[in-house]
């Protein structure tokens, strides 16, 4: 079953998922008096995108504050009829934080965090290419993050 679009989504919507993008623990009651409106009627709003899957409100962690400062998005190549079998396998991996199927040169961008070099190094030679139907990556290191949206 393909996921349903929604589209009656106004401009008190637009503003509860832009407050709760910027800081997902905003009361209700501050959003509330910056839209004039009843905190009752933003909980409403909210609970309403939450079950149509517009809004996820979720704990972001900073890896480097936990020892993970090497970051690198890699481009995997894989055997064809063996892509999305290498997926999952990829996705279980604990240094994995995004993985997408693509189109183009890469079968597949995965971000990886590691603490280090070395546990990169380690990552690629012992755990990557350990899963059958790997050909090839190619490992473009996070030299600064410039922008990051969580939409």
């Amino acid at each position: 079953m393909e996921s349903e679009i929604v589209t009656d989504v106004d401009e008190t919507d637009l503003y509860i998922m832009k407050a709760l993008r910027k800081d997902g623990r905003e009361a209700f009651t501050q959003i509330a008096e910056k839209l004039k409106v009843s905190p009752g009627m933003i909980r409403q709003r909210y609970n309403r995108l939450v079950e149509q899957g517009l809004l996820k409100v979720v704990a972001i962690t900073n890896p480097v504050h936990r020892g993970l400062k090497t970051m690198a998005m890699i481009g995997l190549r894989t055997d064809g009829n063996r892509m999305l079998a290498v997926a999952d396998k990829v996705a279980k991996l604990d240094e994995v934080v995004y993985l997408v199927v693509v189109s183009g040169r890469f079968d597949m961008l995965i971000e990886v965090a590691c603490r280090d070099h070395e546990d990169l190094l380690k990552f690629i030679t012992e755990k990557l290419y350990s899963i059958e139907g790997v050909r090839e990556a190619e490992t473009f290191m996070h030299l600064k993050i410039v922008k990051e949206v969580y939409f």
